[in-house]
This record gives structure tokens, sequence and C-alpha cells, in this order.
């Protein structure tokens, strides 16, 4: 008899053990298990897909039996006291975790969310997955679906997944503008530098509205701050981001930094949101101090003084007493090369362009219209007029071929170099009906009839510089860069419903005996020294000319 009670005790014992380690390896699958995990990681697969169906009628059958109690084993009534997951009831059948369903923290309490029940197989699993990544390469703005109303069976399920999935693959994701353009973000951060023999403070006054490489359009410009009452009429149609570089060599600094402060606190706000500074000046003309801080540049100022600029002639400026040279390409190739933006207008101050350029060809650019997708390099001018003295600026097209026929507006520099500015095909576009938003209207080239042709473009920054050799004074300085344009096989894609007009002021041709010296200067440059230089840099093409 002692021996059969000792034998029984025995079992007893090794029976316990038995159930401890078996509750144990329940909890450790239900809490996680370490192995499962990492499979699941290794898989692809959400954590949410895990199927617990098994794990929890596992679990039901023990907990039943702990609540049937045994004194004799008190691990039992331990894991009875344990609760369930929640969003079960105890005292109830356990309901089996459905697949699909989304675990989100609450606190400490990690909380199931069932959603509809489905049966998966490996398939639906890799279905789920090919779904998941194309929605994640898609750039199509996400929408939350409120998903099926009723239980879906798992025929009914597999079909939605497989349509799902053609669906995915049939919606063509959408490249984001800034891939198209292959552009990437500048700084705009203060620096100081010498381009040649100029000291070029770059940002010096920099705009508070920062733009990124693909959300806009930059026009850049030069100056010297005897033209700033361009600045507001400019910003007016332009709406956009200006670079300006002002000349300001010795005593014209600091009233360069007056009319600065004028625009910024006296004018249209756009100024100081939209417009960015940038001063230089030759190394032999250095002002006598440069303000820094910017207590000293956003000074306060007087609005109730007329601005720095009126009442100045071109005599009275520091670069008429000391007959300097205006160094426009300097100028042109500073504020061009610290736009932010993938795309610039390079353009003179008194040039204003018709409004809606900035949105009409970014939409343009996104739609990738077939000139557009042509190989070749490209740049797309805008045709350029003069208006008769107090005419009021066309606000489209339709207004300006009015203006055309009535004699108010003309081409531009008509009755100075008509062969300069005219564009390829112009009677066609002028006679072409107006229509809405921004087209190429006709791709033209530098050569025959236009082989002087100056265009004014919208370009990137991989277009050729400006040559800086080359002064306002001694004319012909932008012919360089059109020669390159040209044998470089630039496509010019002329736009339709955009254009640029001048400041009111129809320009006549007058003698000045002076400057037509240093034309003469200019061009024996241009032919003896920078054409072989161009020749040699980027050969010839037949048809193309200074």
């Amino acid at each position: 008899m002692l021996t059969r009670r000792n034998w029984l005790l025995r079992l007893s014992v090794v029976l316990n053990v038995a159930v401890i380690f078996y509750f144990g390896s329940i909890l450790t699958v239900r809490n996680g298990n370490p192995e499962i995990v990492e499979e699941m990681q290794l898989s692809g697969r959400n954590l949410a897909s895990l199927d617990l169906s098994q794990a929890a009628d596992k679990e039901a059958f023990y907990y039943q039996s702990a609540s049937g109690g045994s004194a004799n084993y008190p691990e039992l009534a331990l894991l009875a006291s344990i609760q369930p997951i929640a969003g079960q009831q105890q005292g109830s059948s356990v309901q089996t975790p459905v697949q699909g369903t989304t675990l989100r923290e609450e606190g400490h309490v990690m909380k199931i969310k069932p959603k509809t029940q489905v049966v998966a197989d490996s398939s639906d699993v890799a279905a789920d997955t090919s779904v998941g990544s194309a929605a994640a390469e898609s750039w199509t703005p996400e929408k939350k679906d409120a998903g099926p109303t009723q239980q879906q069976t798992s025929t009914t399920t597999t079909a939605s997944s497989t349509s799902a999935v053609a669906a995915a693959v049939a919606v063509t994701p959408l490249r984001p503008l800034r891939d198209l353009l292959g552009c990437s973000d500048k700084s705009n951060r203060r620096r100081i530098a010498q381009r040649g023999d100029y000291w070029v403070l770059y940002n010096y006054v920099p705009a508070r509205r920062w733009f990124k490489c693909d959300e806009s359009i930059t026009y850049t410009t030069h100056a010297d701050y005897t033209f700033l009452d361009n600045l507001e009429p400019l910003l007016d149609r332009w709406r956009g981001p200006i670079s300006i570089a002002l000349y300001t060599p010795g005593a014209d600094f600091m009233p360069t930094l007056s009319a600065i402060r004028y625009l910024r606190q006296c004018r249209s706000p756009l100024v100081a949101e939209l417009v960015t500074f940038h001063l230089y000046f030759a190394s032999g003309h250095v002002p006598k101090s440069v303000p820094h801080a910017d207590r000293d540049i956003d000074a306060t100022v007087n609005c109730s003084v007329p601005p720095p600029w009126s009442n100045i002639t071109a005599g009275s400026l520091y670069k008429g007493q000391r007959k300097l040279l205006y160094p426009v390409n300097v100028g042109r190739n500073v504020a061009r090369e610290s736009a932010t933006t993938h795309y610039v207008l390079p353009s003179d101050i008194e040039l204003y362009p018709s409004p809606g350029v900035i949105e009409g060809f970014m939409e343009m650019v996104r739609r990738q219209d077939p000139p557009l997708r042509r190989p070749k390099p490209m740049v797309f001018p805008l045709p350029i007029f003069e208006l008769a003295s107090n005419m009021k600026l066309p606000a489209d097209k339709k207004e300006l071929v009015s203006m055309l026929k009535n004699g108010s507006a003309i081409t531009f520099h008509k009755k100075v170099c008509p062969d300069c500015h005219t564009v390829p095909k112009f009677k066609e576009w002028a006679s072409a009906k107006p229509k809405s938003g921004i087209s190429v209207f006709h791709t033209g080239k530098r050569t025959g009839y236009h082989l002087h042709w100056e265009p004014i473009f919208i370009g990137t920054h991989n277009d050729p510089l400006y040559d800086e050799r080359l002064s306002w004074e001694g004319k012909m300085d932008k012919m360089t860069q059109g020669y390159t344009l040209c044998v470089m096989d630039y496509e010019f894609h002329i736009l339709d419903n955009a254009f640029l007009v001048h400041k009111p002021g129809i320009k006549t041709l007058k003698k000045d005996p002076a400057r037509q010296v240093l034309a003469g200067k200019t061009y024996s440059l241009i032919k003896k020294v920078i054409l072989p230089e161009l020749k040699v840099l980027y050969g010839v093409r037949k048809g193309c000319a200074v």
C-alpha cells in the first residue's frame, strides 16, 4: 500500500510539472513567441495577420478546465485569473481573432480591433503585399475606405484582392515634379565671394520666402538703384520669386541700400516677401563701409520722404562720375546662379511679363506636352513688345493683339533692331485665336532670318551663361550666348499666351558717338577673341553666327 501511494505521489508531481510547462508554452505563444515573430518579420507579413485561432481554442479549453477548479492544481486557478484578450468577454466562448486585425497602443494596453473575417492563404498575403507596395509607390492622395458592412466569404475576398491588385497595377503613379526635372534645392544663405575682378555679396538682403527647386520660376534681373521704380509693377504681374543683382560701386552702395530699405518698408509687401537682392562692385571701387548686421540692413526708413531714386540722373551716380562701364553680364549671371528654382527667366527689369506665366508654364511642364519630351536642349522664348507712352499694360494676349492692330504696341526694338527680337512665325502668333493656358506655339531656331535673334526665355541653370567681358555700353552683350545656344542645337519653343512688355515708351534710334566707339571695340573683341574661344570649346555648326 505504501509503495502504491509513493508511486501516485510521484505521478502527481510529474503531472504538475508537465501541466506547468504546457501552460507556460501557451503563454509564450500568446504573448508573442520570438521564433514566430522572427518568422513573420522575415516573411514580410504584418504581426496583425498572425493567425491565433488554434492558440485561442486551446486557451478556451484550459480556461474552462480551470474554472472547474482543483485545490491540487493552484497553477490552473492562477491561469484562470488572467484576463482574456481585450474585446473578449469572460465566461463566453472565445472569439477567434480575424485575419488583418490591426494593433494600436493605448497607454500600455495593446488592443485588437477586428475587421472583416476572411480565410486567408498565401496568395491572399501576397496580394495584400502587392497592393501595399503599389499604394506606397503611388503619389495620388490617400483616401480612406469605409470597408464592407457585412462579412465576406473566402471567394469574394479573394476576388476583391485580385481586383485590387489589378487596379493598383493599372494606375500609373504620378511622378513628382522634382524627379521629372531632376533638380535639387539650393541655399539662399548670405556669402561674400570674388567673381573675376568683382566682389559679390550674394543674398545680401534675402526674400522672406524661400522657394524649392520645383515650386516656381525665378525672374532674374540686374540694375543700378535708379531703376528700382520698376520693381513694383514687375512684381504686380509676376507674383513670384525675383533675384536681382545691383551694381553698387563706391559711393553708390549706401543709396542702393537705402532704396532697398525703402522698397521693403514703404512699398508693396511683395518686395520683402519675394525679392532677393545681391550687390556687386569692382575690386577697385569697394564702398567705404558695408553693413553686415540685420539691424543695419533693415534700419527704419522715413516713408514720408521721396524714394532715394527720385531726381537722380545717371551722371550724378558714382558710376557716371568715374565713367565706369556697366558690367551687365556679371549682374545677369549673379542673379541667375543665385535663383533657388530650377526654371529661371533672365530678363531686364523694365520688361514686365503677362500675368499668370508661372502657373501656366508649370502646368505645361506637369502635362509634359509633346515638345517638352524632345531629346534636344530647349528654352522657351517669350515675344517682347513696346507700348506707347502712358498706355496701360495689356492684361492678356487678346488686349495685346488689339493694341498691335491700333498701333499703340509694336514688337520690341522695331525701330532700333527689328531682327534682334522678332520671334519666328510672329505673324501667325499674333493672328492665332487667343486661348487659355500656356503652350508651345512654334519651335524655331536661331538661324536664317533669325540669325541675330536675341531671345529672352525661360530656361534652366544648365543653359550657357553670359560672357562677363561684355558691357551694356558696348552692345551685343547677349549675342555670344545666342551663338553658343545655336551651336549646341538648342530648340526655341516659343510660348503662346505669354509675353513681355517694356515699360511704356517706344524707343527710337539715337546717335551716340561715344557708344558707337565702344560698340566697335566690343565687335572686335568678339570676333578676334571670344568667338575663336567659343569655336574651340563648343565647335561650329552651319548657320550659326554672332
